[in-house]
């Protein structure tokens, strides 16, 4: 995933670079004909559904479309940057709602008052998003408790010196954070590696001592979208499934991302949805 920035022939980085230059042609084709697709039906407002239509019909305020370029690099953002911790994120929160039958309950339960109320065929809209608070809270404890990013850190540069455990730390110095060690910091999160969903309700954790997407002007730009994958997910899951885990004793590593060594097997049993 992350290599040393030196184009030379034969380097991740320049297959990288090689990668890029394709994907980038193949989508210039797509826009082209997606957008003579556009013109010959005479749109010309955003209502469509799908991305690059709605990228492709958007304006600024001052009536300007976006480049090209523009939407290539949107695209492939949504692409590559959402794909593994997403999935990863996604998998972890089935891990925990099949290993603990009490949680499981009551996100069930959310989710189908919510599917009670929709008409056959009908899908999800942005109102049952903003409902599934329980669930989103849910999430939330699994992101903290299987940190996606655990094995990176940040670098800040230090305002103003700072004393911590007995060390100062310089104004003017550089310092790394470690999400995964704040997110088990027991006095930000007491009892923390205990799965506790209600740790999320009211106000919340203290600012920055929950950091899935980072925080401040740099927070990751994919939060909003990443939730709505992940509750979309989940809902069409557990309100079909029973969910249980195959080997309770699989084990954990990290590379770049925490990977189930077995690829974490999970048994589901259909069931009626509005039981």
């Amino acid at each position: 995933m992350f290599s040393v920035p030196i184009n030379l022939p034969g380097t991740a980085y320049s297959r990288g670079v090689k990668g890029g230059k394709l994907v980038r042609e193949e989508l210039e084709k797509i826009i082209t004909r997606r957008r003579k697709e556009l013109l010959e039906k005479k749109e010309t407002s955003p209502c469509y559904t799908d991305v690059l239509s709605r990228m492709l019909l958007l304006t600024d305020e001052n009536g300007k479309f976006m480049s090209d370029k523009e939407i290539s690099n949107y695209i492939i953002a949504l692409l590559v940057a959402s794909y593994e911790s997403t999935s990863t994120a996604i998998s972890f929160v089935l891990k925990y709602l099949a290993e603990l039958p009490h949680i499981y309950h009551e996100v069930y339960k959310e989710l189908t008052n919510i599917a009670k109320l929709k008409g056959e065929g009908e899908l999800l809209n942005w109102e049952d998003i903003q409902k599934m608070r329980y669930s989103w809270n849910v999430v939330c404890e699994s992101l903290r408790l299987t940190t996606m990013n655990s094995s990176f850190s940040g670098f800040r540069e230090v305002v103003t010196d700072v004393s911590f455990s007995g060390f100062t730390i310089p104004k003017g110095y550089k310092a790394s954070w470690s999400s995964y060690t704040t997110h088990k910091d027991p006095e930000c999160f007491p009892d923390p590696e205990k799965f506790d969903p209600t740790r999320f309700e009211g106000k919340g954790p203290a600012p920055y001592t929950y950091v899935p997407f980072g925080g401040g002007r740099r927070m990751c730009c994919g939060k909003e979208y990443a939730r709505l994958e992940i509750l979309v997910f989940i809902y069409n899951i557990v309100t079909r499934f029973n969910l249980e885990i195959v080997n309770p004793q699989e084990k954990i590593v990290f590379h770049s991302f925490p990977i189930p060594v077995e690829g974490l097997p999970i048994r589901i049993t259909r069931h009626n949805i509005y039981s």
